[in-house]
């Protein structure tokens, strides 16, 4: 069994509950059975499959399986214990966890020694017409399946693809599309709006030009400063965010990517324990995107700060039970951040944000931080404290 700074094991078998099988989720229970193999890990989540969510873009080049991996697979391969559910608890009823220790999930009494908060961010959810689709639909038919569907219909006339949103998922998803239609040889305009004056806005100038160079290359349009309205029938209606003039643009099929939002993130402090009303709750941490830690490390929503907060949760929460009870602060800042623009070509940082890198720098940068997870997610721990 690997070393564990500062832990001494008191009790013989930790009975600890996870909501949430995501990045942080799948994270916490690695670490925690690598350290404590005899651990009692429960993992509450309402899919049946983990989902590598950051991956859904290359659904335009491999299967959406790929990027599936069933919880009962994890089951076996671990010893852990899936339950089929969503739970969305309010600060109350974790006051209530902390003091009973269990909850109640599918008529079901669950005790915890521990509980992880891991549920993540939730895809914001927005009343859309059929012909307009966001990351929810990726998350169940492959980019490939859903556009072969729609452009192979007798009455489908693709004049128009629009991609709204040019953060890092609508710019992921924006170039998978351009070399999806490029590879089928697709006549097809696409676009791409977005509310701020460059596309990649959140990170270093060099982002943003490299990447509209290569639009410009593939021929994608670009309105920058436009905000989108809705979708009305074949058409956007859109909005100039300098001039508030509104204008429509003729777009058959619409992709909105319009990014996270969480709207009561959990509080916790600089071990992960969550914060009720100025108080830890000493038995339940949050890891991932639900979660704001008062620490000096990142709180970025991205896979890597959701993968360290879920390492750090499980370190603490192995070390809270030992003799010693010395927790370890959460100081991990990001090192690097890697937008993929199609099969063959990325935009990144590596260690300084001010070190930006294209091309096949940045796409072996990206290979490497995947396999890393992958290797994760098959019980081997690459990853440096």
């Amino acid at each position: 069994m690997p070393f564990l700074p500062f832990y001494i094991p008191r009790l013989k078998r930790l009975k600890i509950v996870v909501i949430g099988g995501g990045y942080a989720g799948i994270a916490a229970l690695v670490t925690l059975l690598r350290h404590m193999p005899e651990a009692d890990v429960v993992i509450i989540d309402p899919r049946f499959e983990h989902l590598k969510i950051t991956h859904l873009h290359e659904t335009f080049r491999y299967p959406l399986d790929d990027f599936l991996i069933p919880f009962s697979t994890l089951e076996n391969r671990f010893g852990c214990r899936h339950v089929c559910a969503e739970l969305n608890p309010s600060e109350q009823a974790l006051r209530q966890w902390q003091s009973d220790r269990f909850l109640e999930v599918n008529n079901e009494i669950l005790e915890f020694d521990y509980l992880l908060l891991a549920s993540g961010s939730p895809v914001m959810q927005v009343n859309k017409p059929e012909n307009v689709f966001d990351l929810l639909d990726f998350m169940a038919i492959s980019g490939s399946d859903l556009l072969h569907k729609l452009l192979n219909q007798p009455e489908a006339i693709a004049r128009s693809i629009s991609v709204i949103g040019g953060g890092a998922t609508g710019i992921q998803f924006l170039f998978e599309i351009a070399h999806f239609l490029k590879r089928y040889q697709i006549g097809c305009n696409l676009r791409l709006v977005h509310g701020e004056n460059r596309a990649l806005n959140q990170f270093p100038i060099g982002f943003s030009t490299y990447t509209q160079s290569k639009m410009t290359e593939l021929g994608i349009e670009f309105f920058p400063d436009t905000r989108y309205l809705e979708q009305q029938e074949e058409q956007i209606l859109l909005e100039d965010n300098l001039t508030r003039r509104k204008f429509t643009l003729s777009s058959s099929i619409s992709f909105l990517f319009i990014g996270k939002k969480l709207e009561t993130p959990f509080s916790a402090n600089i071990f992960g324990q969550v914060v009720v009303e100025g108080t830890a709750l000493p038995n339940i941490f949050a890891a991932g995107d639900c979660s704001v830690y008062r620490a000096p490390g990142s709180n970025t929503m991205t896979a890597q700060s959701a993968v360290r907060k879920g390492m750090l949760t499980a370190r603490n929460i192995l070390r809270h039970s030992g003799a010693l009870r010395l927790l370890e602060p959460y100081l991990h800042r990001d090192l690097g951040y890697v937008v993929s623009l199609g099969p063959m070509d990325a935009i990144g940082w590596l260690a300084l944000e001010g070190n930006v890198v294209g091309g096949m720098p940045a796409m072996v940068i990206k290979e490497l931080v995947e396999a890393q997870y992958d290797l994760l997610l098959t019980g081997l721990d690459t990853y440096l404290v």
